[in-house]
């Protein structure tokens, strides 16, 4: 050990302390093709497994949790981080139809509690577990002078695979065809530094806001078994630009998507944010997911077969909307 690099504020034994908790939580994400253990200079991955596809394209994402974690800082609460970190990386691949095989993650701190660093990577192994990825890798790096002792930020990245011929680019979409939401379980990993100002959210009430800390939900398996059992020509994943971001990507250019706003719930936080801060009903849909995290566009036959199917995998379903042809770039509008 380094007894200047201590005192510099670099704390390598507790680096080596923090590494010892995270491969306990990496164990439980071991799936097929995992090759060694946390702790090497790369995590290894067999992609054996894929040589029964045509084309195999690895698909891959990158995100963080955002300003989600001021609130974790708040209320000294960090095991559940973790899942939105992994939720916003393989939510957006399985929009591809690709399968997450593997998942790195990368905290940085103003100083290692490796206790706190367990915590955090509990959760990024949780979420691990419900995408069936394998957590094979990650860094820690501890930042002294950089950012406040008891801060950190998270970030991750994902990988998986798709056949090429099974790719999902919203390319097959047509009017007609009916667009099918899955509730969320509340923010999510977006807003937060709006929906902190609006709410006022401090140190001295942070307590009433805990639910806000709910994880990201984590569609992937309900997703891939749709998949398996119906042609999905469209995903959209409900983050960053809520839903005039999100769901015009997955259309071609003079595709609308047409959506009924009495179709689905929203949750009662996002009408207190919207009341509090006087925020119109175009800001909220551009900023919020407002109660639904994905939006899949199947055609009009297989639309009830696509309901049956996630809702046996646990989804909550809302028949949304559907497309229509309208001239001009891919859009939405609602009735």
């Amino acid at each position: 050990m380094s007894k200047a690099y201590q005192k510099a504020g670099v704390d390598v034994e507790a680096g080596y302390r923090a590494v010892e908790l995270i491969k306990a939580h990496a164990a439980r994400t071991v799936r097929d093709g995992v090759l060694g253990g946390v702790g090497g200079f790369g995590g290894m991955f067999s992609l054996k497994s894929i040589k029964s596809m045509d084309d195999p394209v690895m698909v891959s994402g990158t995100d963080g949790v955002g300003t989600k974690l001021v609130l974790a800082f708040l209320l000294d609460k960090h095991d559940t981080v973790g899942v939105d970190c992994v939720a916003m990386c393989v939510n957006d691949i399985v929009c591809a139809g690709a399968e997450p095989l593997f998942f790195l993650d990368y905290i940085a701190c103003g100083k290692n509690n490796p206790e706190k660093i367990g915590q955090i990577v509990k959760g990024v192994a949780e979420g691990c577990v419900q995408a069936g990825a394998a957590l094979v890798g990650g860094e820690t790096a501890e930042h002294p002078g950089m950012m406040p002792e008891d801060e950190y930020d998270l970030a991750g990245f994902a990988a998986g695979v798709a056949d090429r011929k099974n790719i999902i680019d919203g390319r097959a979409t047509e009017p007609g065809d009916v667009l099918l939401g899955l509730a969320s379980s509340g923010l999510h990993s977006n807003g937060f530094s709006l929906a902190r100002k609006v709410l006022g959210i401090n140190p001295g009430n942070a307590r009433e806001y805990k639910e806000l800390l709910t994880p990201t939900r984590i569609y992937v398996k309900s997703v891939l078994e749709l998949i398996r059992r119906v042609r999905v020509k469209g995903i959209a994943h409900i983050t960053g630009g809520g839903f005039y971001e999100n769901i015009p990507r997955m259309f071609p250019e003079g595709i609308t998507g047409l959506i009924d706003e009495r179709s689905f719930h929203t949750p009662a936080v996002f009408d207190m944010i919207g009341d509090r801060g006087n925020i119109g009903k175009e800001d909220m849909f551009g900023t919020f997911n407002m109660g639904v995290g994905m939006v899949i566009c199947v055609a009009p036959n297989d639309a009830v077969k696509a309901r049956n199917v996630l809702e046996s995998a646990g989804e909550t379903v809302y028949d949304m909307g559907k497309t229509i042809s309208r001239p001009g770039p891919a859009g939405i509008c609602f009735v």
